[in-house]
């Protein structure tokens, strides 16, 4: 588990000189931010009972997090699951099982906290898998948990998560570039929802 050290320091390191993280190109398809749909988090609860199903007991935690997990925030439709396994470089463990049950390989960043990204296109899901000691997973949970309870700070990020998709959908960006363009509004998020849960900067 990671410390509240951790927690409260922000880690962004560089992918290492002449290695991508991308595993496939990024696309420039335009980014739709819509209302909250109600049935998100029935889509996410079929996912987690297959990933069970397919993983077994490689699944020490798994957990719906993102915008799709906050009732009454707009979101891009895609549903975001935090995967947490006891290794994530043993990727024959949980990335070849997954691959086999129609998931995507995406992502592999192993220098940011043993991140990887897979995806499915039908329903559309990003999952994300961290280490046992990721403070990524504990950020995404109480990031989440505030949003739900905090209705002004819910409508500030859903006001510059719209702003964000318009301006990287007019200079056809990536979803890194929209992500970048909110990111300093999430950032400081972050840290209200820290705060709220007793982690304060030192």
């Amino acid at each position: 588990m990671p410390t509240v050290d951790d927690l409260r320091t922000f880690s962004d390191p560089p992918a290492p000189e002449g290695v991508s993280p991308y595993l496939v190109p990024q696309s420039r398809a335009p980014i739709a931010v819509v209302p909250y749909d109600p049935g998100w988090p029935d889509v996410y609860r079929r996912i987690a009972d297959g990933i069970r199903e397919v993983l077994g007991a490689r699944v020490l935690r798994i957990d719906h997090i993102g915008s799709t997990s906050v009732p009454g925030l707009a979101a891009k439709p895609i549903i975001d699951i935090d995967l947490t396994v006891a290794d994530p470089d043993d990727e024959a463990g949980y990335v070849r099982p997954l691959v086999a049950a129609g998931w995507e390989h995406t992502v592999r960043e192993p220098w940011w906290h043993g991140h990887r990204m897979l995806r499915r296109a039908e329903p559309r899901v990003n999952l994300h898998v961290f280490g046992t000691d990721s403070p990524e997973t504990w950020r995404h949970l109480i990031l989440r948990d505030h949003l739900r309870r905090d209705a002004g700070d819910r409508r500030r990020y859903a006001a510059i998560k719209q702003e964000a998709a318009a301006l990287a959908t007019a200079s056809a960006e990536t979803v890194s570039q929209y992500n970048a363009r909110k990111e300093v509004v999430l950032r400081e998020i972050v840290v209200t929802a820290l705060r709220a849960a007793g982690v304060r900067e030192p």
